[in-house]
């Protein structure tokens, strides 16, 4: 009986996310205006959030494995600047602009320091909220503000304004919905391109339940989820299908490729690209 119990408590979780990804993306629900970043193959990205995106060696690390295994000789400049349970109101945008600042030096293979020269810092700049920011009563007013301010900071130094739509809590599928009705609109407002991830995630687990993308507090990504999102972000970003990439970080190559076609699934059903 117990297990019986577990099966169909485990079932019931399944449809409410698959119910929650086909929400997100029914006929009523906001479209993205923009299809693309604005920017073909950004040569150059900031990361600018929080765990979300340093969990796992860091989420822009992945998308670094994913460019160099599908473009080879492309070279991609990409830092993450994050802040542990950070919004968008608890970074200063405008401060990791600064010249002679971010990327003015790094390191190479025999960790000698090169300075580097930099014409202009970054080509993209990849923005994520607090998990509940956008949902909570409180805080939602400041994810609109901030959603335009730090768009309006980014895109007055040259660079495009990118927001990374998050996923919903493993326990709270209906964040799915939610999160993806808020950066879509706040995106819409500000010309500011999306990355389905939220999404993504919702597709993956409606599909492959036995796939876990999260850690035991339900709300950080295990590997799986890092990679998925990076997958996703790739595929989004560069306009390129992640599916048959070498680079598996490591899992299953099975669990791999399903994720990879979860994230070119929902980037092309995202974007009605085949419209």
């Amino acid at each position: 009986m117990l297990q019986l119990t577990r099966h169909l408590a485990r079932l019931c979780l399944t449809l409410l996310f698959a119910a929650a990804a086909a929400g997100a993306c029914a006929q009523g629900a906001p479209r993205p205006k923009l299809t693309d970043a604005g920017i073909s193959d950004p040569a150059s990205a900031i990361w600018i959030g929080n765990s979300f995106f340093y969990y796992n060696n860091s989420m822009h690390g992945h998308v670094g494995q994913f460019i160099a295994a599908g473009m080879p000789g492309f070279r991609h400049r990409a830092t993450s600047v994050t802040i542990s349970g950070s919004g968008f109101d608890w970074h200063d945008v405008d401060a990791y602009f600064r010249p002679n600042a971010i990327g003015n030096y790094s390191f190479d293979a025999n960790n000698n320091v090169v300075f580097n020269k930099i014409e202009r810092l970054f080509d993209v700049a990849i923005m994520m909220d607090c998990s509940q920011c956008p949902l909570h009563p409180q805080l939602a007013p400041v994810f609109t503000k901030y959603a335009k301010s730090n768009a309006d900071t980014v895109r007055k130094h040259g660079a495009k304004p990118v927001y990374f739509m998050s996923w919903a809590y493993q326990d709270k599928p209906e964040m799915t919905a939610q999160l993806a009705e808020a950066y879509v609109r706040e995106a819409n407002a500000n010309d500011a391109f999306v990355i389905p991830a939220g999404l993504a995630f919702a597709r993956s687990v409606a599909q492959r339940p036995d796939v876990n993308l999260y850690v035991a507090d339900k709300r950080h990504p295990s590997l799986a989820g890092t990679y998925l999102a990076a997958a996703t972000s790739y595929a989004a970003l560069f306009k390129r299908s992640p599916v048959g990439s070498s680079y598996t970080a490591g899992l299953d190559p099975a669990v791999a490729r399903h994720l990879q076609t979860v994230a070119w699934d929902t980037v092309q059903a995202f974007y009605r690209r085949n419209d």
